[in-house]
Order: C-alpha cells, then sequence, then structure tokens
C-alpha cells in the first residue's frame, strides 16, 4: 500500500520588528539601493531600481529610485513597522525622492543622516 508523500513547506516565521528600523539609502551613479534593517542590522527588507524592473540608464534616475522605495516602504508597513531612522549615502539622483516615498508609504521619519564622505583629492 503506498503512503501519500507530503511535501515539505517551511513556514514563513513572522518578524517582530523593534521601532524604528533603519533605512539605508545608497544613490550611487548607476543604481539606487534601499535597504531597512533592524537597530542591530539585521536586514528586514531590500529593494533596488534593477529589481524594481528599470534597466541601464534609468536605474539612476529619481523615478526609478521612488518606485523601489514605495515597494520596499509597503512591504514593511505589512510587517508592522511605522518609525524609521534614514541614512542616506552617495552622490545619485535618487536620494530624496526615496525619503519622500518611504514618507508616502505611511513610514514616519525620526531622524536623517549623511553618511557621504567628502573626496580629499587634488585636482
Amino acid at each position: 500500500m503506498a503512503q501519500p508523500t507530503r511535501e515539505k513547506t517551511k513556514k514563513k516565521k513572522k518578524r517582530s520588528i523593534d521601532p524604528p528600523g533603519v533605512a539605508h539609502i545608497k544613490a550611487t551613479f548607476n543604481n539606487t539601493h534601499v535597504t531597512i534593517t533592524d537597530k542591530r542590522g539585521n536586514v528586514i527588507a531590500w529593494s533596488t531600481a534593477g529589481s524594481s524592473g528599470f534597466k541601464g540608464s534609468r536605474k539612476n534616475t529619481a523615478y526609478a529610485a521612488t518606485i523601489a522605495a514605495e515597494k520596499l516602504g509597503q512591504e514593511v508597513v505589512q510587517m508592522g513597522l511605522r518609525t524609521i531612522d534614514v541614512m542616506v549615502k552617495g552622490p545619485g539622483a535618487g536620494r530624496e525622492s526615496a525619503i519622500r516615498a518611504l514618507a508616502v508609504a505611511g513610514l514616519e521619519a525620526v531622524s536623517y543622516t549623511n553618511l557621504t564622505l567628502p573626496t580629499n583629492r587634488e585636482v
């Protein structure tokens, strides 16, 4: 007698997020990366302009950064996160638009930090 086979499925753990989370926005000349972490630095969710469907030179636009940040914001709001600290790094076009998109998604920014280092190059 053949026994029915059961597929093993992993249960998705529901993460408990201690507020505030930290939004890391890295805006380069070629792409924009948006990552939400907890206070310890463990990644909760991430998105990039490239993973949102933009290719080539369209990845470095402010619109692409907005779409990536909106998608990510909606995802973490569904997880229960409401407040974030924002850390921005890089010279790219998607800096301010990504911050605005996170606010539109329902996340309240508690603080803003610019981590972009000045270059010490002499021309």
